[in-house]
């Protein structure tokens, strides 16, 4: 688009790249460090790295910067997924995949629409990194490692010409004229186009809270469930598929519940079931200080959620065919030995009783037990790598077919820093390529 003009004056031993082709020289611009691009991306990170990289392919003459507030970039992308970086899921059908988003369940339909998973797939293949899909649908490196994806950013971002900038911690953002202005510890930069691309990041919400955007404030997403119930004594590692449901410490439904695999942990509970009740019940949960009541129904599969008195039935079909059978011999689909044993402690039956002598109010007992287990939850504990943050710049105030503010012209916004969050499983990160590459096609010259 235009040459690079560099002048170069020492102050404080300290030397100052000012472009002076596209803007006149100026010596007030020069005194205060500014350096003039097309783009700044304020944000080293997933989003921040493949929106710059999609816009520098679009745009070979654009001169971009990315600033980064710490000494390393790609941080989240390096630990994600255990280290492996799970980068997006298999799931190829826009109204399913939006399903994954408690918060942006809707505005995300019409963007993936135009990129989502498939399209991700593609675009890392092509530029060299190999990916495979697990058979819960998550999408890694064929490499087994992060780095891979980091290599890969890296070498896009040297190949393109983008300059990145480490340990520039932002101070300010701001409209000068026609041009954005963002001030650093160490320089201003100037652009007529800025990205915003943080994550969950308190000052950089509160900066665009001051120039009039919305703040859904932030609460903690995707963590497991903590009790004292000493029910989850010496179980830890036991997994089934169950169905999950909140309510409040007066047993009343706060209607949030799925079906999926529980994990039993030292401390309380885990695995997609409860990772899903705590992205959906973020804001409720938050609000309750994170006490509340999980009820499980241990006898569900991903086709059959049976009733209590479904369930009573079948153990009365159990007397009547194996009276002579003892109960801690007696076997159900899906449900792990020692899970039943510690379910027939729970009901108050001995292990040894045989079914003839099962009566019933055992009967009822162990139905009850089976089907709504009942245990209080008194904190929260975080699952492992993951920072998923419920919040962020209201929904409403950004245009979801350029994710550029409605509010601030050549504002753009993508990744976490806006309110949407995702479950486990591939999808944060799609939210922030979709956002990247849609806001790479808005800026195309």
């Amino acid at each position: 688009m235009y040459d690079r003009v560099f002048c170069f004056i020492s102050r404080n031993d300290r030397k100052f790249i000012v472009n002076n082709k596209r803007f006149k020289k100026n010596t007030s611009d020069i005194l205060k460090n500014v350096q003039k691009f097309d783009i700044v991306i304020i944000g080293g990170g997933a989003a921040g790295f493949f929106t710059a990289i999609n816009c520098a392919e679009r745009n070979p003459n654009y001169r971009i910067a990315i600033l980064e507030k710490g000494k390393e970039v790609l941080s989240k992308v390096r630990i994600s997924g255990g280290g492996r970086c799970n980068v997006t899921h298999a799931e190829f059908i826009p109204q399913n995949l939006v399903k994954n988003y408690p918060r942006g369940e809707r505005e995300l339909l019409s963007p993936f629409s135009r990129f989502m998973c498939g399209d991700v797939i593609e675009w890392f293949e092509s530029r060299g990194v190999a990916l495979k899909t697990e058979a819960d649908g998550r999408v890694f490196p064929k490499s087994n490692t992060s780095q891979s994806v980091i290599d890969c950013f890296l070498e896009q971002v040297k190949c393109l010409g983008i300059e990145l900038f480490n340990s520039h911690n932002v101070i300010d953002f701001y409209r000068e004229d026609a041009y954005w202005e963002v001030k650093t510890s160490d320089s201003i930069f100037r652009a007529e186009k800025l990205i915003i691309t943080t994550g969950s990041n308190p000052k950089i919400w509160n900066l665009l809270a001051k120039l009039g955007h919305t703040i859904v404030p932030p609460v903690p997403s995707l963590f497991t469930f903590n009790t004292s119930d000493d029910f989850i004594k010496d179980m830890a590692g036991i997994s089934t598929t169950a169905e999950v449901s909140l309510y409040d410490i007066h047993d009343k439904s706060l209607k949030i519940k799925n079906i999926a695999p529980l994990l039993i942990t030292h401390w309380g509970f885990s695995g997609p079931a409860i990772l899903k009740l705590s992205a959906w019940g973020a804001r409720v949960l938050a609000e309750r200080d994170y006490r509340c009541v999980l009820k499980v129904n241990w006898l569900c599969n991903d086709l059959q959620q049976p009733s209590k008195e479904e369930v009573l039935q079948y153990l009365q079909e159990i007397k009547q065919t194996q009276p002579k059978k003892m109960l801690q011999n007696t076997s159900f689909p899906n449900l792990p030995k020692r899970l039943w044993l510690r379910l027939l402690d729970r009901a108050g039956v001995l292990h040894s009783i045989l079914w003839a002598n099962l009566n019933k109010t055992s009967l009822h007992s162990l139905s009850e037990v089976l089907t709504s287990s009942r245990f209080v939850i008194n904190g929260k504990s975080v699952f492992k790598e993951e920072f998923v943050t419920a919040g962020g710049v209201a929904l409403s105030e950004i245009n979801f077919k350029t994710f550029e503010s409605k509010m601030l012209k050549n504002l753009y916004l993508a990744g976490e820093v806006i309110d949407v969050d995702a479950i486990t499983g591939g999808f944060n990160f799609q939210n922030a390529w979709t956002g990247g590459y849609l806001i790479a096609e808005a800026l195309q010259g």
